[in-house]
């Protein structure tokens, strides 16, 4: 089973109450959405240690960049359950991809037909 990262599990990794969550990023099945890097690393307050940390994270796990296919699937979901345009993405990118999602988000997410997810966090 292939797994598809939400950007909340890369976040709370980098929180030692989640520190379990880092095992996850040596699976070779597991990738993120390049929107996630995105939401990730674009957020205005990180501090110096967390960009490293995160960017790090980058370096090493596969990034699935969006095409023309994920894009229209996006514009579909995003009309049909009111998404927001990266959980849309990110969505369209387990779909497109046959990805399991894990996600802390569930709410955002079960709705869709044909999307797998998961919450790692515990």
């Amino acid at each position: 089973m292939a797994i598809l990262l939400d950007s909340n599990i890369i976040i709370y990794s980098y929180q030692e109450e989640y520190s379990y969550l880092r095992k996850l990023f040596s699976d070779k099945t597991i990738c993120t959405s390049a929107i996630s890097r995105v939401e990730v690393l674009g957020y205005h307050r990180l501090k110096y240690e967390e960009e490293k940390y995160l960017s790090d994270i980058f370096t090493f796990i596969k990034i699935i960049d969006t095409s023309k296919e994920i894009f229209d699937k996006a514009i579909e979901l995003r009309k049909q359950f009111n998404l927001k345009l990266g959980d849309s993405i990110v969505a369209a990118t387990g779909l497109t991809h046959e990805l399991t999602l894990y996600t802390r988000n569930l709410d955002d997410f079960v709705k869709i037909k044909g999307l797998s997810c998961i919450n790692p966090v515990h």
